[in-house]
């Protein structure tokens, strides 16, 4: 009877996933659409659309917007971008992210007490990668000057009216910034007063950030003047930004302070166009950045789901929440161990990792009955004709990859059962960025998810630049990783994850997402449901998804076992029926609940019937779009 029950319920769920009210409109535009995190960026999309510019100027001037925002991200973090080329008609990817400065090995970390890189601090900077990343996109792609799309930004760097989200944060973090002399001086406009941060509405100024985006502008002017061509002149401002005055302010400013990146590093670095990888699932191919990121695993993951029907097993029921999260957490599994920087040796497997054979074998791990706890890397090396070096060190971890299809019985300690959301640990799987969605009546499509640089954030001297954190997503032990292991020169592998669909060779929606290791998780079934469960881009955004806290987390922590794996660990949405909850708990699940599963995810669906654009928003903070 009670599994009566629970089929009638995931019926009714099913049916009112494709009929469901949203809490926010659906965008609708003809000629353009630009949604970001923050509603003044937004508009700065806006007003560069306004200008004539295409979506690779608007992405790019609310990008820069965002980081002058602080909006989770600032200008000396780093960029991962899609691009949708409607000449060529082909997805390619912008490779923006910082690299590890001279000095940061292994072992200088281990001799300073680390497990894992520091998540806060000078140390924890990687080169500052977003500069370069929108002068990149700007020059091959944009239309624009460079001081036409950073006029919003430097507007609002010389004064805007800061939002309660920030000020608070700066409110928060203040015992952390004061310890950093530049960013004191930025930050905290009312020192010694029991508010030392700004208020909410207060007219913020950031006079150092307004003069390095001037120095960039002014080397772009000299350029043409001169009679270079409009990417010569913005590639000049690059260079003024990663070669001169700018540049040895920067080093100056975080060698002050502990930092270790040096002129060189900055020289070296440069911004790479890379081709995306991607698979097809069942008609839509799908796009990601290279396995330097975790886009792969949303790839992965869709592979595997590919030998089950979704759809029949309805919205959210328990069998379908059951597949998902298996799923998960076997693409997290591989995720954890065999993806690092493509440019650094040894070479990842992902031939073998994308393959529909490997996921044939990966799917039919996933029992019907029981939660698997004891989910490890697989060997995707025979899937592209080699050995797999690492089996060993496989072992030496207590996995020996498997092949058949078993019921698991439980090795941990897994208790079952409800239990509440450990808010420390919910933040570091969370932790937020922001993400920019652009697309024009030409063609162009953009989807961005930048990160670095947030609060509470080291500036570099008189910059202005709040500098990357992300050397927390290397780790120090090969045994974790052999393909992350910390190294100058080297990128992290990060969680930001921007992504693109195409159906019959034509863009079909252009998604992104903030939040740690729950993007791929909230991307997934932000897909499946526009896919599997005829959602719009906006139901799709704002619907209940799940997280898996099975997998290792990328941020925060510096002991291992604040990174560990908590198998069985499910966030649910407080909605879920009780049927549901019960039949998860019987089979090894720990339950936790909260309104907020699914986003802010921000997309772009291309309604190809009527020649419109959709836009979807998620309910969740402070994300925002605009149509025309």
């Amino acid at each position: 009877m009670k599994r009566i029950f629970a089929v009638l319920i995931l019926a009714a769920t099913t049916l009112s996933a494709s009929a469901q009210q949203t809490q926010k409109p659906p965008l609708h535009g003809k000629n353009w659409m630009a949604i970001t995190g923050k509603p003044l960026a937004a508009t700065a999309g806006a007003i560069t659309f306004q200008k004539g510019g295409n979506a690779v100027d608007a992405a790019c001037a609310m990008l820069a917007a965002t980081c002058t925002m602080w909006d989770v991200l600032s200008w000396g973090g780093e960029t991962q971008a899609l691009i949708y080329n409607p000449k060529t008609k082909k997805v390619i990817a912008i490779n923006a992210m910082g690299v590890a400065p001279t000095g940061a090995t292994a072992k200088f970390f281990k001799n300073k007490g680390y497990n894992f890189p520091p998540e806060n601090g000078p140390l924890a900077a990687t080169t500052p990668g977003t500069p370069g990343g929108i002068m990149y996109m700007l020059a091959n792609y944009g239309t624009l000057s460079l001081e036409e799309v950073l006029a919003p930004a430097m507007e609002m760097a010389a004064g805007y009216p800061m939002e309660a989200q920030t000020a608070n944060s700066i409110e928060r973090n203040k015992e952390l910034i004061k310890q950093w002399p530049y960013s004191k001086k930025v930050f905290l406009t009312h020192l010694g007063e029991e508010r030392e941060a700004p208020n909410a509405g207060e007219i913020f100024v950031q006079k150092d950030l307004l003069q390095t985006l001037t120095k960039m502008v002014e080397a772009e002017r000299a350029a043409l003047k001169q009679g270079k061509s409009r990417k010569d002149a913005i590639m000049a401002a690059y260079d003024r930004f990663y070669k001169g005055d700018i540049a040895e302010e920067f080093v100056r400013g975080s060698k002050e302070q502990g930092g270790l990146i040096t002129m060189k590093d900055l020289a070296n670095w440069k911004p790479i166009e890379e081709e995306p990888l991607k698979v097809n699932y069942k008609g839509v191919d799908v796009y990601k950045l290279q396995q330097w990121t975790q886009g792969p695993s949303m790839l992965q993951a869709l592979n595997i789901l590919e030998n089950f029907d979704l759809k029949g097993m309805g919205y959210n029921s328990t069998r379908y929440i059951h597949t998902v999260y298996q799923a998960m957490s076997l693409a997290f599994a591989d995720r954890d161990f065999y993806y690092g920087d493509s440019y650094v040796a040894p070479e990842e497997p992902m031939k073998g990792l994308l393959s529909k054979e490997y996921a044939r074998q990966r799917a039919s791990l996933i029992g019907y009955d029981k939660n698997d706890p004891n989910i490890g890397p697989g060997d995707p090396y025979p899937f592209e004709g080699k050995k797999n070096p690492y089996l060993k060190l496989l072992k030496q971890r207590g996995y020996e990859p498997d092949t058949t299809r078993r019921n698991f019985a439980p090795t941990h300690d897994q208790r079952t059962g409800s239990s509440s959301v450990d808010e420390e640990y919910q933040d570091r799987l969370w932790r937020g960025t922001t993400t920019v969605e652009a697309a024009d009546k030409e063609g162009w499509v953009v989807s961005i998810t930048p990160s670095g640089g947030w609060l509470p954030a080291v500036i570099a001297g008189n910059t202005g630049i709040g500098m990357s954190q992300r050397m927390q997503s290397f780790v120090l032990d090969p045994a974790l990783n052999p393909f992350n292991v910390v190294e100058p020169g080297k990128r992290p592998r990060v969680t930001l994850t921007p992504s693109m669909a195409l159906k019959d060779g034509k863009p079909f929606v252009s998604f992104a997402v903030q939040g740690g290791d729950t993007q791929e998780q909230n991307l997934l079934q932000f897909f499946l449901n526009m896919v599997e469960f005829n959602m719009t881009a906006q139901q799709a955004a704002e619907a209940a998804n799940i997280n898996t806290n099975q997998l290792w987390l990328s941020l925060g922590g510096t002991k291992t076992d604040d990174r560990k794996p908590k198998p069985g660990h499910i966030l649910l949405h407080s909605s879920t029926p009780e049927a549901v909850r019960n039949e998860l708990k019987k089979m090894g699940y720990t339950l936790s609940f909260s309104d907020r599963t699914s986003g802010p995810i921000n997309a772009i669906y291309f309604d190809w019937k009527h020649n419109s654009l959709w836009g979807g928003s998620s309910n969740h903070g402070e994300d925002y779009g605009i149509g025309w």
